[in-house]
Order: structure tokens, then sequence, then C-alpha cells
């Protein structure tokens, strides 16, 4: 019964088209043996399509005291999470941080900050744009990005005008749950509005979601979707890790296999797309991490998170290696 289902999805996606709707609810419902048939064809439509593996490294570069209210987060300011708050760093600060990624082979890096974004020109997004310059003048052939939040019309420009990289802002879950699952306090339709502010400066898009808020399936396939008809090409997948004092503490976690499902699907509703895993790869999914990047991630943040530790880049590194020998095997499986 799950080989037509199968056939079909391999005819489209190998033919680099997006999976139709319908196609897509069949292959959420596969289960056992043939989750690892569709982890093998995700595999395939990755080295067909995607753009080259991509590491990058961020930085923390304004922490807590936030205004908006995600459910998730420990930045917030309304939740007791004892997570640290400092103030915007500064240029010099967020460029050493970027060139100790640079001397570890990574070339992309990201300038994230807290709060509900930089719809403006003040002090702070000077500061941001200072730093861009100094990370460019230590550590050539890097690439810069940002993730401050909603922009204003002047503020994109002048991103656009820096040259960054791709700007990055999750849409976090199904469009339609989105107040009801991270936040009241800004709508999403303030984050979409902000990613089509880069599309005329050919700036590219990071924007992806977190799993295990207490979405069903339904609701990340209509993320994916949604990402598509953007034409994000940046999409990444964080898994939750829930913090002490945010109301998703006790948030019980994902199953492994539905993660595994859940990345393949992404990666054949958005072929060309870089699929990149986030927060809670290691902590999260332990030793099922390498069965997720053969599910069709094309990259991940490596280094650590925004509140959450990662692995460290040598480590990472060597993963990578080994991940490159096993998806090239991999692409043999009928």
């Amino acid at each position: 019964m799950n080989e037509p289902i199968l056939k079909q999805a391999a005819d489209i996606s190998l033919g680099g088209d997006t999976l139709p709707r319908e196609l897509a609810d069949a292959l959420a419902r596969l289960d056992g043996e043939a989750v690892l048939d569709l982890v093998a064809l995700a595999n395939r439509v990755r080295n067909r399509f995607a753009p080259p593996f991509q590491a990058c490294s961020i930085i923390n570069a304004k922490s807590g005291a936030c205004s908006e209210q995600c459910r998730f987060c420990a930045q917030a300011g309304t939740h007791a999470t004892h997570a640290e708050t400092y103030p915007l760093l500064s240029a010099q600060t967020i460029a050493d941080a970027a060139h100790s990624a640079y001397e570890s082979g990574v070339r992309s890096f990201c300038i994230v900050t807290s709060g509900y974004g930089m719809p403006r020109v003040d002090s702070d997004f000077e500061q941001v744009l200072k730093a861009i310059d100094t990370i460019r003048a230590r550590c050539p052939g890097m690439g810069v990005s940002a993730s401050l939040g909603m922009l204003g019309e002047e503020t994109a420009r002048l991103l656009v005008e820096r040259g960054i990289e791709h700007y990055n802002i999750n849409l976090q879950t199904a469009p339609e749950r989105y107040a009801e699952l991270i936040t009241r306090t800004h709508s999403v339709q303030e984050r979409i509005d902000t990613i089509k502010l880069f599309k005329p400066g050919g700036v590219m898009i990071c924007s992806g979601g977190i799993l295990g808020t207490g979405e069903t399936m339904n609701d990340r396939l209509s993320l994916a979707f949604t990402l598509g008809e953007l034409a994000v090409d940046i999409i990444p997948l964080n898994i939750l890790v829930p913090i002490q004092g945010t109301p998703l503490e006790n948030q019980p976690p994902l199953p492994a296999i539905e993660v595994v499902r859940t990345v393949a699907l992404f990666r054949l509703i958005n072929p060309r797309a870089v699929i990149k895993l986030a927060a809670g790869r290691e902590s999260v999914m332990n030793d099922f991490q390498g069965l997720l990047m053969l599910a069709g991630a094309s990259g991940f943040i490596t280094g650590g998170y925004l509140t959450t530790r990662g692995r460290s880049v040598e480590r990472d590194i060597a993963f990578r290696r080994e991940l490159d020998i096993f998806a090239s095997a991999a692409e043999t499986v009928p």
C-alpha cells in the first residue's frame, strides 16, 4: 500500500517539483519501515537539488528582557527563567565572536538580538551596522547575517545596502495557529511583512520554525507550504528544549520518528532550500541526530544557540565529514 505513494512522491520530488498537499498528507501517515524509505527519498532529493551544506554560528548580541511573550522562549521578560540579560554588545565584542568562529572554519555568522525588532534607525541599529562592517574587515569572505526581529522599510534597506548574506525571522508554526501556540503580543503577519521587505533587494531569507510546541503534523505541513510560497531560501528547524519558567516547561518531547518524518517532509516540500537543524538537535535528538541529517537536512547551527549550549565547532566539523560519506552511500538505496 505504501509503495504507490512513495513512487508517486519520488516521481514528483526527483523531478524537482513540490509535493501537492494531499500527497504530503499521505506521506505524513507513513509508519514503521516506510519511514526509512521516506528518509532515503528525502536524502536523494537533498543530494540532487539542495545547495551545498551550510554550517553557521550565531551570537546572542542582546539578551533577555524581551517584550514579546513567546511561550517557548527563555528571554521573554514575563517568564521567570533567570536567563542572562544584557544590552546590545559592542561592535568589537560581536566581531571578536565572529572572528573566533572564522578561525574554526565557519564562514557564516548571524547577529541575533532579543526584542520586538528594529523598525526604525536608532543607536542599537547603528551599532549592528558597525558590527557588520567590523566583521567584514576582520574576516574576509565570511557571510554576515542578522536576526533583529521586525523591521521597517528603512532598516531593511540599510541591511540590504550592507550586503548581508541573509535575514532570519522565523514563522515558528502554522500561521493560522501562531497566536495560540507562540504569542499574542505580535502577529505572524508582522513577520511575513518583514520577509517581504527583503525580496526586492535580493537578500536571502532564513525562516523556519520550532517543533514540539503542541502543534500537529498538519500544522507542520502548513508551515512548510507557507515557507515554500514565500520562496524562503533557508529553513532552520528547532526542536523544543523545554525551559523551566516558560509556559512550555512541562511539554513532553516529540518522538524521534515524528521529528525524522517532519524533516523529510520539509525537504520534499522545499526541495531546493537549505534545511538547517538548530536547537535541540543534540540535546533532544541525541543518537538520532545523524538520521535527521540523512532525512534531508543540509546544514546546522554550530557552537551553541541563544540560551542553550550546542556542540563544539570541531566536533561538528568531524560529524559533517562522516555524514558526507553516509549521505553518498545512501543515494544508492533503491
